[in-house]
């Protein structure tokens, strides 16, 4: 065998080596990766209703065993009935923050636009229908420093005691202001805002349409809520 011919076989062996070892690495990982995946997003269900502290890093276990231990999730069919998730066809998932065998909140899931791609996040709503408990965001494009204020304590925490609904009682939302409330939202509808991030007006125009969207796909869930106490499938 020429040397040449010696060298090429070399090359193909560690080629084939090295792609087997990536292989195995990625696959090793792979479930790892999903786990990772998934237990972030059951934190920030968790932070949306105020089981876990932003601030606080709790291990994966921690998480995954205060999540199984208080969150319950299920859809919402045409009719607005709460179903078993998965037993029907274009279901709206949505989780319960089930507290003393009685839902204490509910928590719907956030896509919105943003200025440099989707925002994804969760926003739990009391179960008097009309309360938000908490936002949260887990997955965004915004430029640091600007929209990514959006993933921020401090930004999230205003969401917390504003309302869907107007003073008159009819569905509103809540959305982003061009600045500070209190400077810029009239008093009869401030309870219906939160205040903006500095810079980052488009974010917050995207963002306001977006949760604007979202609860109104749930207002008959909401409603639901608004009119009395609503039972759990078993």
């Amino acid at each position: 065998m020429s040397d040449q011919l010696k060298s090429i076989v070399f090359t193909a062996i560690v080629a084939l080596v090295c792609s087997l070892l990536l292989t195995g690495a990625s696959s090793g990982l792979k479930a790892r990766k999903l786990r990772n995946i998934a237990v972030d997003r059951q934190k920030n269900i968790l932070q949306s209703v105020g089981l876990i502290d932003p601030i606080q890093k709790p291990d994966p276990t921690q998480i995954e065993q205060l999540y199984q231990n208080n969150i319950q999730c299920y859809g919402v069919d045409g009719a607005n009935r709460i179903v078993a998730d998965g037993s029907e066809k274009n279901l709206l998932p949505v989780c319960f923050y089930v507290k003393e065998g009685e839902p204490a909140a509910y928590i719907l899931p956030v896509v919105s636009r943003g200025l440099w791609g989707k925002i994804r996040g969760y926003m739990a709503i009391k179960n008097d229908g009309k309360t938000i408990t908490g936002f949260s965001v887990y997955s965004h494009n915004e430029t640091p420093g600007l929209g990514g204020e959006i993933e921020k304590p401090w930004f999230q925490e205003n969401f917390v005691g504003k309302q869907i609904l107007d003073q008159l009682g009819a569905f509103a939302a809540v959305g982003i202001a061009k600045g500070k409330v209190a400077e810029v939202i009239q008093s009869d509808h401030q309870a219906n805002y939160v205040d903006g991030i500095s810079g980052a007006t488009l974010t917050g125009k995207f963002l306001t349409g977006g949760l604007k969207a979202v609860l109104y796909e749930y207002e008959g869930l909401s409603e639901q809520f608004r009119k009395g106490p609503v039972t759990l499938p078993n």
